[in-house]
């Protein structure tokens, strides 16, 4: 059936429709449980554990969960994607991940929280967003692209058993999926624990469930297809500049997952926004001044595509896949987000006191 549906669409349409569906799965969930991973590590930077920090562990751990069960099932296969398949680099994921993490924090969001904060009003978002994205289009293909990979090429990885951790640690699939799904389960409990209502929570499941949709998905068409299909998930600094540079550059759109994802999550998000009465327009501030924000885009742009992916390219999509240099990238990540929350955090406490 999915053979027919394949010829009949054709490989690229097949591939933005999954990108779509899982885009307004992913958009509809992240803007219902408040999924952010600059959230979370404001939490533990502050000294608590609470609903923030429980919520992207119930991502992580659904995502990673579902997506190594499906490959213990034999559903699916995702050996040949580019976070296990190509070349990797360490020195990219650790300055890289620093980088973006310190971005976040003067942004006040990742990539994906702009993308579906822009659904729901936020202009701040949105400008932010854009800048993001033009910075990462240049540091992939224009003037910024030597000094990324000057950086990336400081410390190098092989692809295959080299970048797969569950290799490393000779984690079969099902025993990967087992120790996740304990993890899942465990997460579940904890965000129980912390005050969580079961619509926040299944929300959440569903963030880490789009993730392994996408996985699912885009190998499916890989291994049905007659041409070379990327395996591929959610992420979002990649199909966020193609879709920029489509829209300003094509007369025809080129279709892929990633253009499907992109508008995908905004409209699940704009939707679950205006049924909640929760979509407003946000400006920029006294207390929100533009030049941190663009600051922040511009370190998280350069950062994503040195580490190789954004918080959930890397952090989530890679992590599902055991990706030893993506979960450096994000540890990365959150290192930088809370070492620079808190030292913005500092002078306040400071003044405080001497008052």
């Amino acid at each position: 059936m999915l053979e027919d549906l394949l010829i009949t669409l054709g490989d690229p349409a097949a591939l933005a429709l999954a990108g779509l569906a899982t885009g307004v799965l992913f958009g509809w969930s992240a803007q219902r449980s408040r999924f952010c991973l600059r959230a979370a590590t404001v939490e533990v930077a502050e000294g608590g554990f609470g609903p923030r920090l429980a919520t992207w562990l119930v991502v992580f751990f659904a995502a990673m969960a579902l997506t190594q069960g499906g490959i213990a099932a034999g559903l699916f296969e995702v050996a040949s994607t580019r976070q296990l398949a190509a070349v990797g680099s360490i020195s990219g994921a650790v300055i890289g991940g620093l980088m973006f993490g310190i971005g976040m924090i003067l942004a006040r969001g990742c990539a994906s929280r702009l993308l579906v904060l822009s659904a729901t009003g936020n202009l701040r978002a949105l400008v932010t967003g854009l800048v993001l994205t033009l910075v990462a289009q240049a540091a992939y293909r224009g003037v910024l692209a030597p000094a990324r990979e000057m950086l990336a090429g400081l410390w190098t990885v092989e692809g295959g058993a080299g970048r797969s951790l569950g290799a490393m640690l000779g984690l079969s699939p099902l025993a990967a999926a087992t120790l996740a799904a304990v993890a899942c389960v465990t997460a579940l409990v904890f965000a129980r624990m912390r005050g969580l209502g079961a619509g926040h929570i299944l929300a959440a499941f569903l963030v880490g469930a789009a993730v392994a949709a996408g996985w699912a998905a885009t190998a499916t068409i890989a291994a049905l297809s007659f041409e070379i299909v990327p395996v591929a998930s959610v992420t979002f600094t990649g199909p966020s500049t193609d879709t920029l540079m489509a829209l300003v550059d094509e007369r025809s759109l080129p279709l892929s997952f990633g253009l499907g994802l992109v508008p995908g999550v905004v409209l699940g998000a704009a939707v679950s926004a205006l049924l909640a009465r929760e979509w407003h327009l946000e400006r920029f501030g006294p207390d929100t001044p533009m030049e941190r924000y663009l600051a922040g885009a511009v370190l998280m742009g350069f950062g994503a595509m040195l580490a190789g992916g954004c918080a959930v390219g890397a952090g989530v999509s890679g992590g599902a896949v055991l990706s030893s240099t993506a979960i450096l990238a994000v540890f990365a990540m959150w290192v930088g987000a809370m070492a620079t929350h808190r030292l913005m955090l500092a002078p306040r406490r400071g003044g405080a006191q001497a008052a």
